[in-house]
C-alpha cells in the first residue's frame, strides 16, 4: 500500500450514524424554511395574479405582481396608489370570500371630496388627469365624502371595474399591500 492510498479513517463518513437522525435534520430545515416563508408572505410580499381587466391597460389578466406589505406599516396609503385588498364587508354580503383579493387605484383619501361627470373623476372640485385609463367613465355619480379610515378606489378600465362607485368605500383594514413589481411576462418586468 502506498502513502498516497491510504486513507484517514477520520476523514471517512460514517455510515454508523441513525439514519432517523438525518431525517430528522432534514425536516427541522423544511420547518423552518416553511416558517420563514410563512412570515415573508404574511408581513413582508407575496406574489399575486391578475384575474381580470378592471386595471387594463395598466395590468393585463395574467400579469403576476409582488405586493409589498411593509410600507403602509409606516405611512398610510397615498393618492393614485396601486393596491391589493381583501373584499370589503359590503363585497362578502354579495357573495365574494373573505381571501378573494382585489387590486385598485386609490382615488380618493379620507376627507376628500369624490363626484364623476361628465366623463371626468372629480376630486375636491379638480378634475383628475388620468393618462392611465382605459377609456373614460360612461357614468355618473353623486359627490360623496370619503369618511375617516376609508378609501374611494377605482380601477383603471372604469367602465369595467367593480370599484367603489359601486360598492362603495374601502376601509383601510381590509388593505394588504401595495402592487409593487411586475415579475411576469418576463418583457413586462418592473415596478408598478
Amino acid at each position: 500500500m502506498t502513502p498516497e492510498s491510504k486513507v484517514d479513517p477520520a476523514v471517512v463518513p460514517s455510515s454508523s450514524a441513525p439514519k432517523w437522525k438525518t431525517w430528522w435534520e432534514n425536516f427541522q430545515i423544511l420547518f423552518i424554511a416553511l416558517i420563514l416563508a410563512l412570515l415573508v408572505r404574511s408581513y413582508i410580499a407575496e406574489p399575486r395574479f391578475i384575474p381580470s381587466d378592471s386595471m387594463m391597460p395598466t395590468l393585463q389578466i395574467g400579469d403576476r405582481l409582488v405586493v409589498e406589505k411593509i410600507s403602509y406599516r409606516l405611512h398610510p396609503p397615498e393618492f393614485q396608489d396601486i393596491i391589493v385588498f381583501d373584499p370589503p364587508t359590503q363585497l362578502q354580503e354579495l357573495g365574494y370570500s373573505k381571501d378573494q383579493a382585489f387590486i385598485k387605484r386609490i382615488i380618493g383619501k379620507p376627507g376628500q371630496t369624490i363626484e364623476i361627470k361628465s366623463g371626468k373623476v372629480f376630486v375636491d372640485n379638480q378634475p383628475l388627469l388620468e393618462p392611465y385609463i382605459a377609456e373614460a367613465p360612461s357614468y355618473q355619480m353623486p359627490p360623496v365624502q370619503v369618511p375617516e379610515g376609508c378609501y374611494f378606489v377605482m380601477g383603471d378600465n372604469r367602465n369595467n371595474s367593480n370599484d367603489s362607485h359601486v360598492w362603495g368605500f374601502l376601509p383601510q383594514e381590509f388593505i394588504l399591500g401595495r402592487a409593487w413589481l411586475r415579475f411576469y411576462p418576463v418583457d413586462r418586468l418592473g415596478r408598478v
